[in-house]
């Protein structure tokens, strides 16, 4: 089952995976990654989301943690929590290929709602494990509708809500119907977070998130830091950072104008607060993406 998927999965990347080796595709929420090499580390904060690793091999650290996955094994992410993650086996001949899906709260939702009284729980917020077969099957059928595009828009919510109703069922589905029950501390915190990704260059008083959150202030503290592994200001800051760091890097936006640009007020606290996440200054980060190499920090 997961060589035939890995066939289907890089005939498609193959021919649309852009630049840094994402192939988008026209089905909502889904990706698939192709690395020919190594890669640096990759610093993001991570919607809920499931990657199935088809060759190849990555690492993937949260804080003190670090996942190392390959071929057959699924990583799981049920919180939005900043990773830092590196393809750490690839080549031209055997490239890394990944089948990436960002989890839908709303479909989650329904099936939750229809599965009764199916339990619900907050755990670890990456795990890994052996993708199911259920899983790796409905994935496919997914991935064959990419060869019919036609298809796409007649069959696609069928076989997303499937792949959701074995995730949701597998061996961690408590922690991802949790994602779907209106009033569980991982979907009230989601609301917080979705304020914070939308708004991140702008200051937002934490009273603001706990009232979207339906917490009181100490209580929205202690579950956002649960669920994320950050404070609500840490969070934001890594979101300013990130999207920073991409203006640098993919527009070539001066480290000034970025520094503004994501909220910052003072150039010289952006440039020492990204150096503290990224190893490296903003001028020399962008200095060796212009030049195709790495400087040391």
């Amino acid at each position: 089952m997961i060589q035939t998927l890995l066939a289907s999965a890089a005939r498609f990347a193959e021919t649309h995976a852009d630049r840094h080796g994402i192939a988008a595709t026209p089905i909502p929420g889904l990706a698939i990654v192709r690395q020919t090499t190594p890669s640096e580390i990759v610093h993001a904060i991570n919607r809920p989301l499931v990657a199935m690793v088809l060759q190849g091999s990555k690492r993937v650290a949260m804080g003190a943690s670090s996942f190392e996955f390959g071929a057959g094994e699924s990583m799981l992410i049920t919180a939005d929590v900043p990773t830092a993650s590196q393809v750490t086996r690839a080549n031209l001949g055997t490239p890394y290929i990944s089948v990436v899906l960002e989890l839908d709260s709303a479909v989650i939702a329904e099936l939750v709602a229809e599965m009764g009284d199916a339990p619900f729980r907050s755990a670890e917020a990456i795990r890994v494990d052996a993708t199911e077969s259920e899983v790796a099957d409905a994935a496919l059928r997914l991935l064959r509708l990419l060869e019919r595009p036609a298809t796409i828009p007649i069959l696609q919510a069928q076989l997303l809500r499937e792949l959701h109703f074995w995730l949701s069922t597998g061996r961690h589905g408590g922690a991802i119907r949790a994602l779907g029950v209106p009033g569980s501390h991982a979907h009230r915190i989601a609301r917080a977070v979705n304020l914070l990704r939308a708004q991140f260059a702008t200051p937002i008083r934490v009273e603001q998130l706990a009232d979207i959150a339906g917490m009181g202030v100490s209580s929205f503290h202690e579950h956002f830091r649960a669920a994320t592994s950050l404070t609500p200001l840490q969070f934001q800051k890594q979101l300013r950072l990130i999207e920073a760091k991409r203006l640098l890097l993919a527009e070539g936006t001066s480290a000034s104008t970025a520094a503004y640009a994501v909220g910052y007020e003072s150039v010289p606290q952006f440039t020492r607060e990204y150096g503290r996440l990224f190893g490296v200054s903003p001028a020399r980060d962008q200095k060796a993406a212009r030049t195709g190499g790495t400087l040391a920090a």
